[in-house]
């Protein structure tokens, strides 16, 4: 979720809205340029993957200035180096993460069905007819909520999930292998995403089933991060995270003052979770983050098949330019049906080849 903010009247820039973060982070280290940093003040950030704590340096107190809100003195950080590479993954100039300073003094309403963002004070908040409200305590300035998840073979494991819009899968479960083991399907996937710290790796698997409040989400898709020294050093114990691969199925408000949050299921409740069939990772590069680039193949998976390799570019699918495309309509695409079929256009080898890449279900 993107919103567009200025800061100290400069601007406007792109933030993804991340209830995952408690200090508003910059993530582009060229606005240190326009900002104002009284002192090169170094901050250690702790987070979960393989590499050290990520680095910032402190801003003095700013003015953030979203269309119809305005907040004065908001602390943020500015990574020394851009860990994320969001732009890329994102398909468009991102700037930033905002978090808790958004949602602490407000009661904000989600609506990912017509991708709108509702901001009233607390007192004013009308809730969803038919709605459910659910408990969350705001720990270390990010949201909490307890669950239940039901793994394969039926063991139920309580577990406490920071609420985070900013993760794109269903759910992760951080302390599941140590204790439980592996699922009996799951796929070794090297790699579910990028932290503060670096790469996370870890593995994919379904869980029967996530209970959340009175809702019972079923085969929902899991990731299962490898522990790391990270995981240990958080300020908060906790069991995993809850991602937006979840939480885009409802209407959503968020009251941190109240302490609750609110779902009503969408249309879109009961959809069944799917991975990506291809087996490709890949980014939007270039001036325009209009060309697509293979950063990874999975091994034995349908793109390993065919011959594709990293550093490949994807020009096509099925005729139509990829300069014309969301990343969102990609990634929809490599995970829509298993055993069918797409045309590609590939840069492969500094040649243009034409390839059919057959989606297979791995999970």
């Amino acid at each position: 979720m993107v919103i567009k903010l200025s800061i100290n009247g400069k601007g406007p820039y792109n933030f993804i809205l991340d209830t995952g973060v408690g200090l508003m982070i910059i993530t582009d280290p060229k606005l240190a340029d326009s900002i104002s940093i009284p002192s090169k003040r170094t901050l250690k950030i702790p987070g979960l993957g393989e590499g050290t704590d990520a680095e910032a340096y402190v801003t003095s107190a700013l003015t953030i200035d979203i269309p119809g809100l305005v907040s004065y003195d908001v602390a943020a950080a500015i990574l020394k180096k851009d860990l994320f590479s969001l732009s890329g993954y994102a398909g468009m100039p991102i700037h930033g993460l905002l978090g808790y300073e958004f949602f602490t003094n407000l009661a904000v309403k989600i609506s990912f069905q017509d991708s709108t963002i509702t901001a009233t004070r607390p007192k004013d908040l009308k809730v969803f007819r038919k709605g459910t409200q659910i408990p969350i305590t705001i720990e270390d300035r990010k949201p909490y909520v307890q669950s239940k998840a039901v793994l394969q073979g039926g063991k139920i494991v309580n577990s406490k999930l920071i609420i985070d819009l900013g993760a794109g899968h269903p759910v992760s479960l951080e302390k599941i292998i140590p204790i439980y083991g592996l699922p009996q399907k799951f796929i070794a996937s090297a790699n579910l995403g990028i932290g503060l710290n670096g790469p996370i790796n870890g593995y994919i698997a379904r869980l029967d089933e996530l209970d959340i409040g009175k809702f019972k989400i079923k085969g929902i898709i899991s990731s299962f991060p490898a522990e790391t020294d990270g995981m240990n050093r958080l300020s908060v114990p906790r069991d995993g995270n809850l991602g937006i691969g979840v939480l885009k199925r409802f209407s959503v408000i968020f009251d941190y003052s109240g302490g609750y949050m609110y779902l009503k299921q969408s249309s879109a409740f009961k959809e069944p979770f799917e991975h990506d069939m291809s087996g490709l990772e890949y980014y939007a590069a270039g001036t325009n983050l209009d060309r697509i680039i293979i950063n990874r193949v999975e091994p034995g998976s349908a793109g390993d098949e065919i011959g594709l390799e990293k550093d490949d570019e994807i020009v096509a699918i099925n005729f139509k330019p990829v300069s014309k495309m969301s990343l969102e309509e990609i990634d929809e695409l490599f995970r829509s049906k298993d055993d069918r079929s797409l045309l590609l256009d590939v840069y492969h080898e500094k040649k243009l080849d034409k390839v059919v890449l057959t989606l297979k279900r791995r999970i």
